[in-house]
């Protein structure tokens, strides 16, 4: 019997040789998906908008919005279709997270790989999409066991303050995403995206102390602030409290810069 070798890569004169000959059949092909985590701040309390599962594995239980990527699909191009389908917010801040690729992370075979995403919104816009019809949403509480950028995986708590049971390796994602927020805010104006389009000095305060997990300096963290160049006064003040109305500000990117 002739057994004919296969060909090596190199032994091609062509890319469009090789390519003739390119057997997908001959790689093991993961699948891949992708999910968002919607970060925002309810009550000082850094939250995370969660779904329940409508299929197995983990029917029923609280996941992060996401699904399969599909064949000729770009990857930002899904994470904005799954904020849009299952989150209900559109063109909020969105940034590539980091990729899950553990082996054992889902049950489904042969492997899932996972492409994360972290996108942040101000609560009403959040709220807003909880309250569409459609899957079973809800905002999360969430705590955080560890301190400064110490990293590890984070607790969604449910109405009760108990821990949620979360699906696959999501309380993982959490925290990544937690951690890459909290490394973010010293030298990049993500705070501002949890926050409406007009703010007080008090309100962007309170949005750091939930991301950081720890109280700040009010005068110190005015000074930075003011000083950093991108708050400007809109000659505005609250309305409709019952204290001294503070002043609005509103953030104003500078050219070139991006979170």
């Amino acid at each position: 019997m002739c057994v004919v070798a296969k060909p090596e890569p190199g032994e091609f004169e062509s890319d469009e040789a090789f390519l003739a000959h390119f057997r997908p059949g001959d790689y093991e092909r993961p699948s891949v998906t992708v999910d968002v985590v919607v970060l925002t701040v309810r009550e000082a309390q850094l939250c995370a908008l969660l779904c329940r599962r409508r299929y197995r594995p983990f029917l029923g239980v609280w996941a992060l919005p996401g699904r399969f990527l599909r064949g000729d699909e770009g990857l930002d191009d899904a994470a904005r279709d799954v904020l849009m389908d299952k989150g209900g917010l559109d063109e909020p801040y969105l940034e590539q997270l980091y990729t899950f690729g553990e082996p054992g992370r889902d049950p489904r075979p042969p492997r899932v790989i996972s492409v994360a995403y972290m996108a942040l919104a101000d609560l009403r816009r959040v709220e807003e999409a909880v309250a569409r019809p459609g899957d079973a949403r809800y905002v999360a509480p969430l705590r955080v066991g560890w301190t400064g950028q110490a990293g590890g995986p984070v607790d969604a708590l449910g109405p009760d303050g108990q821990p949620l049971e979360l699906a696959f390796d999501h309380s993982h994602i959490l925290g990544t995403s937690v951690l890459r927020l909290r490394g973010k805010l010293d030298y990049a104006p993500v705070g501002f995206e949890l926050l409406p389009g007009d703010f007080t000095l008090r309100q962007l305060q309170v949005i750091h102390e939930a991301v950081l997990g720890r109280p700040l300096n009010k005068d110190s963290f005015r000074r930075r602030m003011l000083a950093g160049g991108q708050l400007v006064a809109t000659g505005r003040r609250e309305a409709d409290v019952a204290y001294r109305p503070a002043e609005l500000y509103r953030f104003v990117r500078r050219p070139g810069k991006r979170p």
